[in-house]
């Protein structure tokens, strides 16, 4: 318990600028509103060749382009719309588990957020993202030490100084999570 008590002592005297990322992009900024979440509804995916909003189809989007939808999509707080899109994507993808876990966190639905996450780390112990929203949701829980030790394995995972150790750094200090 002191151990714990202490780490995150430690944790509290980091001080970081908050960086922003989407559930599963690469780059620490929001993701800027495509025609994807301005014209289209029902979880529909603009297609930029067609010039209109479709269906989400494997045959005609690439693995990121559909995450990228889904990345635009949660961050909107479109978080259905967001599945409807994971359904038809490769479910043995840590990253897909990482977004099911996201999108399920946010909507509250913890337990089931906690799972798509194992399972997202069963398949790749390394996926610091998964391990970063685990932690978040552990914190939102008010389950410090489990953030903690999610925290701690990013940062032995060779995870110091990126979006998912920082983020999580930050909501362990502040008791505040990211929405996107």
């Amino acid at each position: 318990m002191r151990l714990v008590l202490a780490s995150a002592i430690a944790l509290q005297a980091f001080t970081f600028a908050p960086m922003a990322i989407a559930a599963g992009g690469g780059d620490s900024s929001p993701p800027k509103p495509t025609n994807t979440t301005k014209k289209c509804l029902f979880g529909r995916v603009y297609d930029e060749s067609a010039g209109r909003c479709v269906k989400p189809d494997k045959s005609k989007f690439s693995d990121d382009q559909l995450y990228d939808a889904v990345r635009e999509l949660a961050y909107d707080g479109q978080y259905e719309n967001a599945q409807g899109i994971l359904r038809i994507m490769d479910q043995d993808d840590d990253r897909v588990q990482t977004y099911w876990g996201f999108t399920y966190r946010k909507m509250g639905e913890l337990e089931l957020a906690n799972a798509f996450y194992q399972q997202a780390i069963e398949a790749n112990p390394d996926n610091i993202l998964a391990r970063s929203y685990m932690g978040q949701g552990f914190v939102a829980e008010g389950k410090t030490e489990l953030a903690i030790a999610q925290w701690r394995e990013i940062k032995a995972r060779g995870g110091e100084g990126t979006w998912a150790e920082a983020s999580l750094r930050e909501a362990i200090r502040t008791g505040l999570t990211y929405s996107y």
